[in-house]
């Protein structure tokens, strides 16, 4: 008995030296990182999440490009302005994929556009960007919609008669009833049952993707899914998901509009053009995979960066008044603010710009995978392996920008005052698979904060003496939930 267990313990030592020299076989290829254990690679030292701040300090010691190990997978990691844009820009076409982990695959299962790759993705993306441009993604249509909603959201807070409330229920409604109109054809109420369980869904499915349970599922997937509890949740959440969008679609077919109204009817007439192709790819499975893509990205990061901007207008508050009088020097009272507006108002424009880059709510951007051999920075990356590409470390890149960890407005303003653009500004990612809906997001956040500013000063609740900028990990930042007070306020009359 004694001999076998020695033999076990010999061969699972033999094994795990054997293992151990084909990892660092395997990482002599690759750009320099941290040596890689057989089985967990380097998750343990990196407690199991990919977090941008690890990999920024690991960018001092082993230069902007690196390799970090998910279990036996290597992962490229690129920091800063210059790899960044080598990668993603220099190299757009070869680093368009998208790696199919097991999380990503339980969760999109390769259909829709956020999460799919080669030909499916172009096809799919191409209808994307087509429907919301038909739908007025680049027209007033839709900047009417959103001054509706920014509307609706003031008529909330000022309903709230500057009590301490959590804000977040009101902006996420405002936001998800931008893109509901442009996907479902219809809004929520603030009080919606079916938004809080999406909402509810949606989070806790970017909050899976980038966690230590998300890299756990990625190594034991068979594992993993089997277990009670957070996992089970996970899984009841993506059918809540794709139960809620087959309803919306069976309301859709029961009474056909004679001209598409929303994304639904549009991809619905897409596929009864495509009927007599089998191939074609316009299929159920890809519609409700892209109408979840085109709300959650519609709707997550946007009002995660809502909840930002509150938080730091009440750690800045001379900054908020700042932006107050300019929009009490500029903005007649009775004139609805217009997304034109930015360019007569640089400061509130450069505020806005400044809350996105400090809070950087896509710290990683999504993941990509290489469709072919390339050289990144003098790196050769072969096909298939999986990129990340660290967006906070370029917008706090301190070759482009001045007081990086500082939240400055000034990032945006020359010495006179006027507003200037900064190439390493790049919330959404760059390339070929950056945010289809970023025009959206533009409009959406200079209408709703300029609205919000215009018409509340945010201060803390009575006896509360701080607020901090701690925040959950996941795919997106969120900060902590806090509570806020709404002032209303009246316009400082003109000079």
């Amino acid at each position: 008995m004694l001999a076998i267990t020695e033999i076990l313990v010999f061969l699972i030592a033999a094994a795990f030296v054997a293992q151990f020299i084909r990892l660092q076989h395997a990482a002599k290829r690759l750009p320099p990182g941290r040596t890689p254990v057989p089985l967990l690679g380097n998750l343990w030292t990196l407690k199991f999440t990919f977090h941008h701040e690890t990999f920024m300090q690991l960018a001092k010691t082993y230069g902007n490009i690196i390799t970090v190990w998910a279990g036996h997978t290597p992962l490229v990691v690129v920091n800063g302005y210059e790899a960044v844009k080598d990668a993603l820009i220099y190299h757009s076409e070869e680093t368009s994929g998208r790696p199919l982990t097991p999380a990503l695959r339980a969760y999109a299962k390769e259909k829709g556009v956020s999460l799919s790759t080669g030909e499916t993705w172009k096809q799919q993306r191409r209808f994307l960007v087509t429907a919301l441009r038909h739908l007025g993604i680049k027209t007033r249509i839709l900047d009417c919609r959103i001054q509706q909603e920014a509307q609706d959201m003031v008529e909330a807070f000022t309903a709230t008669e500057g009590r301490a409330i959590h804000s977040y229920p009101i902006m996420v409604t405002a936001v998800a009833n931008v893109i509901s109109s442009m996907v479902f054809g219809h809004r929520f109420s603030i009080n919606d049952d079916s938004l809080r369980k999406i909402m509810e869904a949606t989070g806790s499915i970017t909050q899976f993707v980038g966690s230590y349970r998300g890299q756990l599922y990625n190594i034991f997937p068979q594992l993993m899914k089997h277990l009670p509890g957070f996992y089970q949740t996970l899984f009841e959440n993506i059918d809540f998901l794709n139960n809620y969008v087959k309803q919306e679609i069976r309301a859709h077919c029961d009474t056909v509009a004679d001209e598409p109204q929303d994304l639904i009817d549009l991809y619905l007439a897409q596929i009864s053009k495509n009927k007599s192709d089998p191939d074609s790819g316009f299929d159920e499975a890809n519609m409700i995979q892209i109408v979840i893509d085109a709300f959650l990205a519609g709707t997550e990061t946007t009002a995660c960066i809502l909840e930002w901007t509150l938080l730091y207008m009440v750690l800045h508050p001379e900054i908020q008044g700042m932006a107050q009088q300019e929009l009490d020097a500029v903005l007649d009272t009775s004139h609805i603010v217009q997304y034109e507006d930015y360019e007569r108002l640089p400061y509130t424009n450069a505020v806005i710009h400044e809350i996105q880059r400090h809070s950087s709510v896509l710290p990683m951007g999504a993941p990509r995978s290489c469709l072919m051999d390339t050289v990144i920075q003098g790196f050769p990356i072969r096909k298939g392996t999986t990129i990340l590409t660290n967006l906070t470390s370029v917008l706090y890149d301190p070759e482009h920008w001045e007081a990086p960890q500082e939240f400055n407005p000034s990032h945006f303003l020359d010495k006179k005052g006027k507003f200037v653009k900064n190439e390493a500004f790049i919330p959404f990612s760059a390339g070929q698979r950056m945010c289809a809906a970023e025009q959206m997001a533009k409009k959406e956040l200079f209408i709703f904060i300029s609205n919000l500013l215009r018409e509340f000063t945010f201060h803390l609740p009575a006896g509360v003496q701080e607020a901090t900028l701690d925040c959950t990990y996941g795919i997106s930042l969120r900060p902590h939930p806090y509570k806020i007070c709404a002032a209303r306020r009246k316009a400082e009359p003109q000079q």
